[in-house]
């Protein structure tokens, strides 16, 4: 099986858990809480723009549990806010202040529900740390991972991608 946790776009191949119910959804829980999967059953994991809403003292157990749960030779897709594109842009002096709101809003989240709070923010040194002291054999940055249509790849000023991009092998 392959897991894109906090998706919407249906996908053949991929089986979506998110925290709320929507169409589509197959599993409905929390990248915090993958007790509902048996260990080594999921080839891939991908998560875009989702581990940045898991609260600080949460991470290096959600990272032990997204470790678990995926096979041997297995991948973690893992996309967040890049925290140094967007404290460089925050910090420009010609941004104006429509932008900079929009900027803050990648690093904290938009705030539109319950569930869109950033509680941690992330660079390379800082991700690639936490999953290989969780057990993965090997973090690559990449451009794109190019399977869904969504934030991974978003770039809003002057094609800029805001995203992190990482692939972290078991």
């Amino acid at each position: 099986m392959k897991l894109h946790i906090g998706g919407e776009q249906v996908k053949e191949g991929w089986k979506i858990l998110n925290i709320q119910k929507k169409d589509g959804v197959d599993f409905i829980g929390d990248i915090s809480d993958l007790s509902q999967f048996d260990d080594d059953s999921i080839e891939e994991i991908y998560a875009s723009h989702v581990f940045e809403h898991v609260i600080q003292k949460k991470i290096k157990n959600t990272l032990i549990g997204i470790h678990r749960v995926i096979k041997e030779n297995g991948k973690f897709y893992v996309s967040v806010p890049d925290m140094n594109i967007l404290c460089k842009m925050f910090l420009e002096p010609k941004i104006p202040p429509k932008v900079k709101t929009q900027v803050l809003r990648m690093m904290f989240g938009g705030q539109v529900d319950d569930f869109d709070f950033h509680y941690f923010g992330w660079d390379y040194t800082l991700l690639e740390s936490y999953l290989l002291g969780c057990g993965f054999k090997k973090v690559e940055k990449v451009k794109s991972f190019s399977l869904f249509d969504d934030t991974s790849d978003y770039a809003p000023f002057s094609n800029i991608p805001i995203s992190l991009n990482v692939i972290a092998y078991k």
